[in-house]
């Protein structure tokens, strides 16, 4: 007989991640987590709500939902990050960019020249090689009329 699914549910204060499955071991499996989330309360069963009922139609499947919208996210994040950045590192930030702009504007002209080397490269060679079967072709011509005028 077939154990009964239970749904278990943690957060990393981004995501909500949810499973339905029959044990704890196989929620950790499949969060992919090395540690036991349980044990220090981080995650839980849940018996109600619309994350359980998803989990339940898609057992041993994770659902990821957002948890409490951008206002808890912001919240998770460090003090330092939620400021607006100074009008230096603005600053700092638009150098870098055009900076970063510029080179690779340089590595694309950089390539582009490469390949116009090697188009003209291959044309020298080209041309090279009608040149020296044109003097391979005169002097075959000059040793055959050599050897005709000797006998």
């Amino acid at each position: 007989m077939a154990r009964k699914l239970k749904v278990f549910s943690w957060s990393d204060g981004l995501h909500d991640y949810t499973v339905a499955t029959t044990s704890r071991a196989k929620a950790l499996a499949a969060w992919d987590v090395g540690r036991d989330l349980f044990k220090d309360g981080t995650a839980r069963e849940i018996a109600e709500g619309r994350a359980r009922e998803a989990a339940l139609e898609a057992p041993e499947t994770v659902i990821t939902t957002p948890a409490g919208g951008l206002g808890a996210a912001l919240k998770a994040l460090p003090a330092r990050a939620r400021l607006k950045p100074s009008k230096a590192e603005t600053a700092r930030a638009e150098k870098l960019a055009a900076l970063k702009a510029d080179l690779e504007a340089v590595e694309d002209e950089a390539e582009a020249s490469e390949l116009a080397f090697a188009e003209r490269r291959s044309a020298l060679d080209a041309e090279e090689a009608a040149a020296m079967e044109g003097f391979e072709a005169r002097r075959t011509a000059l040793e055959k009329a050599i050897r005709a005028t000797r006998r």
